[in-house]
């Protein structure tokens, strides 16, 4: 029996793939679990027009991410820090202060997961990190967070 995935299954396929199965086990486990459907003429324009809505939104995003990392060219995070009789900074500023202070002061709203330097801001001065924006079928959009820390009075 021939099926369409409609999520990937292990060992069978990627979501959207037409592939031929035993009629069991399509019937039996992948149709009732709905990872799947039976492929006839309805079900395969119905892939079609789906594929095109899910590419028209993967568009948009792209267009969002390119914006978001214009944005980012222009902009700096500041903090303050304390800093010891040395010179050097008491603690570090996360991705996690980060990603607030930006949706507080310039509504962009980033998830901290999504930042590639994984390491705290913890030096004094202009610290630049790289961020995951977009990751699809249009390509990466990476963009760089400015955030600057200065000592605290």
């Amino acid at each position: 029996m021939k099926v369409i995935l409609l999520e990937d299954v292990k060992k069978l396929g990627k979501k959207g793939d037409t592939i031929s199965v035993s009629d069991g086990y399509a019937t039996n486990y992948l149709i009732p679990r709905k990872l799947a459907l039976r492929s006839t003429e309805g079900s395969q324009k119905e892939l079609a027009r789906s594929n095109a809505i899910e590419e028209e939104r993967q568009k948009v995003l792209y267009k969002e991410a390119e914006e978001v990392a214009e944005r980012l060219k222009s902009i700096n995070v500041e903090f303050t820090a304390k800093v010891g009789s040395d010179g050097r900074m008491f603690g570090s500023i996360s991705p996690k202060q980060i990603e607030e202070e930006m949706l507080k002061q310039w509504g962009i709203k980033i998830d901290k997961r999504k930042f590639i330097d994984k390491y705290p801001a913890n030096a004094l001065g202009y610290t630049r990190l790289k961020i995951e924006l977009y990751k699809g079928s249009q390509g990466e959009v990476d963009g760089i967070v400015n955030v600057h820390i200065s000592e605290e009075k």
